[in-house]
């Protein structure tokens, strides 16, 4: 004769509930129901809420992000390390508004002493728009250059620069009444920023790596009576 199975008691009589959901790609949720799940989901590198739905984007490649990620790094970081009241940030989460938080490859944030609109939160978010947020990209297929772009025109960030590697193609956007506008080159094929004065980039020798030239003509730049008067005021 079988033996009956036990029967089971639940702590306080409660049973337990479904398991608590976790991110995933295409979830439509809140600003506040995406942080709380990110936050129960360590093990995610990278997630982000864009016009309140959920992209998590693949694992990166090597040649096509990790490499040009690098090389734009080390341009904004040499900038910002010379620049008093400019901070570089890497992969970190943007509180832009209540349906939108990207984790943009990079940032650049100016100090609000600098009259900089982002801040660091009390728990050590970005809240508010960087003055340029930069993307590596594969193709200009990517959600960054179509919602993501929009999240970012509609909130303020003055400036958006996206490197489509499988194209071979760098973009430089300025906000301009309203409307993202691509800056373009000069007589010396040099981008520049007007919201970061002194901030050149040779986008040919990016392209092709060439990071001694890179760093040369930002070099140039730093050493610019722009740049002088900006770090000065």
């Amino acid at each position: 004769m079988a033996t009956p199975a036990a029967t089971t008691v639940w702590p306080e009589g409660i049973p337990p509930g479904p398991a608590e959901p976790l991110l995933e790609p295409g979830d439509r949720l809140s600003r506040e129901e995406f942080e709380r799940r990110y936050e129960r989901m360590p093990n995610v590198k990278k997630a982000e809420l864009i016009e309140g739905i959920v992209y998590m984007p693949s694992p990166l490649r090597a040649k096509s992000h990790g490499q040009p990620h690098n090389f734009l790094g080390t341009w904004l970081g040499t900038y910002a390390a010379e620049s008093p009241g400019v901070a570089c940030f890497d992969n970190s989460t943007v509180r832009l508004d209540l349906d939108n938080e990207p984790q943009p490859d990079l940032a650049l944030i100016k100090q609000p002493a600098k009259g900089g609109q982002a801040r660091i939160s009390a728990d050590d978010y970005i809240e508010g728009p960087p003055e340029l947020a930069v993307e590596i990209v594969a193709s200009s297929s990517a959600y960054d250059l179509h919602q993501k772009k929009g999240a970012y025109r509609r909130n303020g960030v003055c400036e958006y620069l996206a490197w489509i590697t499988g194209e071979s193609r760098l973009l430089w956007w300025e906000l301009r009444q309203g409307e993202y506008q691509e800056i373009a080159p000069d007589a010396d094929g040099l981008l520049k920023s007007r919201t970061f004065p002194g901030l050149w980039l040779d986008a040919a020798a990016l392209r092709r790596g060439d990071m001694k030239a890179v760093l040369g003509s930002l070099r140039r730049g730093l050493d610019s009576a722009d740049h002088a008067a900006f770090v000065g005021g």
